[in-house]
């Protein structure tokens, strides 16, 4: 028997603008979101919530990495105001490039 998860089980990330949101729902249900700011040159993360019936399942992790692939598609840079970005970013270089060298310093990445 597998303990694969099924396709109904996946994550979906959608954007939700009227909120200013990017929302992930797992069998429909909301569980978590990131927060954001659209300024002209750069998305801004405020926040980011995990609902608490789904930690610990990479809800958060699966956020950043869509909102930071989100900024790399649109050409944006990113401003990590929200810590959990910050810190998802000075773990996963690959995303450095999309903060500002002086944003950098600011948010100690």
């Amino acid at each position: 028997m597998s303990n694969a998860p099924s396709a109904s089980d996946a994550l979906v990330i959608s954007s939700n603008d009227a909120l200013h949101r990017f929302e992930a729902r797992k069998n429909g249900e909301l569980a978590g979101y990131v927060e954001y700011n659209v300024l002209s040159e750069a998305l801004l993360f405020t926040h980011t919530e995990v609902l608490p019936a789904f930690e610990g399942q990479g809800v958060g992790s699966a956020l950043a990495k869509h909102v930071l692939g989100a900024a790399r598609a649109q050409g944006k840079q990113v401003i990590p105001v929200c810590q959990f970005i910050a810190g998802y970013i000075r773990k996963h270089r690959e995303y450095v490039e999309l903060v500002r060298p002086d944003v950098q310093r600011a948010f100690k990445i």
